[in-house]
């Protein structure tokens, strides 16, 4: 076999695509390999670059990959468009791959340990059964409301409506809507249950993680966030700066810019959409304390400042962006949150 110094991979459940080239950009290898004779192949290949499209399962390859001495390299499926020639199919993404790999400005995708992957599993599954949990408190509240039982707004009031339930001397429930509605309250109270056990699991990540625990000292950012900012970016020094990475993580206005002048809409949305979520989440509890005026710091005050301009979210969303920024120096640099005269990060001792 010619020597092959660049390989573009593309992975799939069973069938993959290989695409192979030499130090002119040659083709040389170019065919599918079954998921069975994939370890096979690479085992006795002599060490390469190899691109992947960061996706399902691309993490375990690259590591399973970088084992046999091969440098593996993650790309955004974003990046990757560009230079898929006419229609798409294996082979013409295996090429796309290939060439996107080999381009000196573009950005890769770290690859995660099994333990990072862990942690965001376990925020991936609690966000699946908050998403259930209030798919549930919505039904019950809205069947209870069509026998004229309502209750006040709020997941912890729905425990009224499940005491009601309960209760067999109820008189305005018929026998009927009790059976219908008792297996819903036990899925809910089950899955508050595993919402508690998850919370507990990622407190525990959290307090394992020195890069977790200097993430906390940041106003707004709990084990929660401070847990998936760390399981999710591995390398912080990847980008260039706090604003490359808030723009990553779409927290800057949208630009359609021409012709010298700016054009500026609302944020961009683009990015990990989960982690976008828990910062705005966390801005809006900050905010709240921030606005009482009894924090003093150079950051309450900035965002004191701007609450008297601009309406509550969007200044919850600016402050969003402002977390975010922090949390990149926090991780970059390895330092603490220090909420100083100018609220920056010194140090860590």
């Amino acid at each position: 076999m010619p020597e092959i110094v660049t390989i573009g991979l593309d992975i799939a459940k069973n069938v993959f695509q290989l695409n192979g080239v030499d130090r002119s950009g040659t083709i040389v290898l170019r065919k599918p390999l079954r998921r069975s004779q994939i370890l096979g192949f690479f085992r006795t290949l002599p060490p390469c670059l190899i691109g992947m499209e960061a996706c399902a399962t691309a993490h375990h390859w690259a590591r399973t990959l970088m084992a046999f001495g091969h440098d593996v390299r993650l790309i955004p499926p974003a990046c990757v468009k560009p230079y898929l020639r006419r229609q798409k199919n294996d082979a013409a993404d295996a090429a796309a791959i290939c060439e996107a790999v080999t381009r000196p400005s573009m950005r890769f995708v770290p690859v995660k340990s099994p333990q990072q992957q862990s942690t965001l599993m376990l925020h991936g599954a609690r966000d699946l059964l908050i998403g259930q949990r209030t798919a549930l408190i919505n039904a019950l509240r809205g069947h209870f409301a069509e026998l004229g039982i309502v209750v006040a707004q709020g997941a912890r009031n729905t425990r009224q409506l499940i005491a009601y339930l309960q209760d067999d001397a109820s008189p305005d429930l018929p026998v009927t809507a009790r059976l219908a509605l008792q297996p819903l309250a036990a899925i809910l109270l089950g899955i508050e249950a595993q919402i508690a056990k998850l919370d507990k699991a990622i407190l525990a990540a959290h307090r394992s993680d020195p890069v977790s625990l200097r993430l906390v000292t940041i106003p707004g950012v709990g084990p929660i966030v401070a847990s998936c900012l760390s399981a999710s970016i591995p390398d912080a020094s990847l980008f260039q700066g706090s604003r490359e990475f808030a723009a990553y993580l779409g927290l800057v206005p949208r630009q359609h810019s021409t012709g010298g002048k700016a054009r500026l809409g609302s944020i961009s949305k683009m990015g990990n959409r989960h982690l976008r979520k828990l910062l705005v989440v966390g801005a809006h509890a900050a905010l709240y304390s921030m606005k009482s005026g009894k924090t003093r710091t150079a950051l309450a005050d900035w965002a004191r400042s701007l609450l008297a301009r601009k309406p509550f979210k969007v200044v919850a969303v600016a402050l969003a962006n402002k977390m975010a920024r922090i949390a990149w120096a926090v991780m970059a640099r390895s330092t603490a949150y220090e909420p100083g005269s100018k609220g920056a990060a010194v140090s860590a001792a």
